[in-house]
């Protein structure tokens, strides 16, 4: 009998040098994931050890600017060790500042700090969940759920993440999760790759 993959992360990571932050973002972890094992670092250089002691992280939440990373070198090094696992950043930046150097660099999502518990909850929550929304597909299906569809239909009308989540009423970060599983999903990087792969493969009418 093949075991069966558990359906949520079991060892999540928090990276951050900002106690109080890290605390507010394991106790939104915890209850979002119960039963989970958050691992704690104050810096990303401890992160071998805790793998030798929990296991590779499922999930990793990576503050930007820590003591020993420069600029988006965090972010460059947790996808080189782990480069299946969903990273998000959340900094204390404006996403206008760093969002598109750390999405270039791997992360999955970027949440700014100021965003609040809710805010910053839901983008997590959406990370983590299995489906998100969304119907997970082989790499063999070529199959889309409607809601794919749809995103790459707005995408085509050249609508901003923002007017994306006005339509579907849901957040902004949980348009950005959206995206980051429909462009792992077609093997694309982009917007503009996206809409190309549409159109090759007969997803957009002519």
């Amino acid at each position: 009998m093949v075991p069966q993959k558990p359906s949520s992360p079991s060892n999540l990571y928090v990276v951050d040098d900002h106690p109080l932050m890290r605390e507010a973002v394991v106790m939104l972890l915890r209850r979002l994931r119960p039963g989970a094992n958050v691992v704690e670092l104050d810096r990303l250089g401890g992160i071998e050890a805790a793998v030798r002691q929990h296991g590779a992280p499922d999930l990793v939440c990576l503050d930007l600017k820590l003591p020993d990373t420069t600029g988006t070198s965090g972010v460059h090094e947790i996808k080189n060790r782990f480069p299946g696992v969903p990273l998000a950043v959340l900094s204390a930046s404006p996403a206008a500042d760093a969002e598109e150097l750390c999405i270039e660099a791997g992360a999955d999502i970027y949440i700014e700090k100021s965003s609040g518990a809710g805010e910053i909850g839901n983008a997590l929550r959406a990370l983590m969940t299995a489906d998100g929304g969304f119907e997970e597909l082989a790499p063999t299906d070529n199959k889309l759920s409607k809601r794919q569809k749809q995103l790459i239909v707005m995408l085509d009308r050249g609508l901003s993440n923002r007017e994306i989540a006005d339509e579907l009423g849901i957040s902004e970060h949980t348009v950005k999760v959206h995206l980051w599983r429909l462009f792992r999903r077609l093997g694309v990087k982009s917007r503009t790759q996206t809409i190309h792969y549409a159109r090759v493969h007969g997803l957009l009418a002519s």
